[in-house]
């Protein structure tokens, strides 16, 4: 049996771990048997023909190394099918060079964007097995993603560290955190952090409210406020824009990012000093901690069972904490967002944080 394996769209921990699960997995089940193949820089590298054969010592003492030991690129799936200036069939491409690896199934680690691409070469005839990996952990049809887990450690140390200066200077800070379309490791970090204030893109803020929170921890003689913000975040006035508008107002917006725009927003409210942190790629580097070693190890495991069975079209997820597969055409374009019921944000609520709302 011949199987390919690539990484697409961001990095994360656990990448290597899980590709390690594969492996190992595949090779205790099958031992000589089994051949795999590296694709090198994620859909590029498909496109492009760029692999190379590995050996099971390649997947020895990975478990705890970060990033991607196969590179990663990414390739937008919207442009997957457009020939663009350089006259390639993209698609075509891809499928050629998997039949020029003889693979019997091809395997494939990312995120939301990698999914939708994968689910075009599952329905265009190629054996695909996927993995479900993003720091953000919106990923639908998996409880939990790899990746997740290791950044929300990273992301909430961040906010630890920041609350000894903040009450020290007694000061405001906005510290900004990865997730464009989904809040779940701001809410999670937020909250682990002991953040007062967490911004979602899936609730949009009123800076007042942001404002008359802050005043009213000043009047209990609390100088100093942590504000969570999701990179995604946007405010009320924002939520009504069409697509276009938004597009056209972020645009000119003269802040770098939306944790600058709060800010400046915030000390032109207030009396405050407000300073803004933004930990950015700090939270996707890295080793994996326990849990995703775990999780990752279990993941791959399973993906290796599909294989076996010849289950492909599906996505190894997790889901009440079993691997279970996921068909590619129920996950390929949708988004897990956090639901404004989640028990976390209900939590949040009764102990006094805001979410500027």
């Amino acid at each position: 049996m011949k199987i390919g394996m690539l990484t697409s769209g961001g990095d994360c921990q656990g990448l290597n771990a899980t590709m390690r699960g594969v492996a190992k997995a595949l090779y205790n089940k099958l031992g000589r048997n089994i051949e795999i193949y590296g694709i090198l820089d994620g859909y590029k590298g498909l496109i492009d023909g760029n692999f190379k054969k590995l050996r099971s010592r390649d997947f020895s003492g990975i478990l705890t190394r970060g990033g991607t030991i196969l590179g990663t690129s990414r390739k937008p799936f919207k442009k997957m099918t457009v020939i663009e200036e350089d006259g390639i069939d993209k698609v075509k491409a891809m499928k050629e060079n998997y039949k020029k690896m003889e693979l019997d199934c091809l395997v494939i680690l990312g995120g939301n964007g990698t999914h939708k691409t994968a689910n075009l070469l599952s329905q265009e005839g190629l054996n695909i097995v996927t993995l479900p990996k993003t720091i953000d952990n919106d990923l639908w049809g998996t409880d939990i993603t790899f990746g997740f887990n290791s950044a929300l450690d990273v992301a909430t140390d961040v906010i630890d560290r920041i609350h000894t200066t903040a009450t020290s200077h007694g000061r405001i800070f906005v510290i900004e955190i990865m997730g464009h379309k989904a809040g779940w490791l701001t809410l999670y970090s937020g909250v682990a952090g002991g953040a007062d204030i967490i911004l979602l893109p899936e609730i949009p803020y009123d800076i007042k409210k942001i404002t008359e929170e802050i005043d009213s921890r000043t009047k209990e003689g609390k100088g100093f406020s942590i504000i969570a913000v999701a990179e995604g975040a946007v405010s009320v006035e924002e939520s009504k824009m069409t697509k276009k508008e938004f597009k056209a107002h972020r645009a000119v917006m003269p802040q770098p990012s939306i944790a600058y725009r709060v800010a400046d927003e915030i000390a032109s409210a207030t009396n405050h000093e407000v300073r803004v942190v933004v930990p950015g790629h700090i939270q996707r580097g890295g080793a994996p901690n326990a849990y995703d070693r775990v999780l990752s190890t279990r993941f791959g495991a399973g993906a290796a069972e599909l294989i076996l069975n010849k289950q492909y079209g599906n996505m190894a997820g997790m889901q009440n904490g079993r691997v279970v597969p996921v068909p590619l055409e129920e996950v390929a374009g949708k988004l897990k967002n956090v639901p404004a019921d989640d028990e976390v944000i209900l939590t949040a609520r009764n102990i006094g944080i805001s979410f500027g709302d």
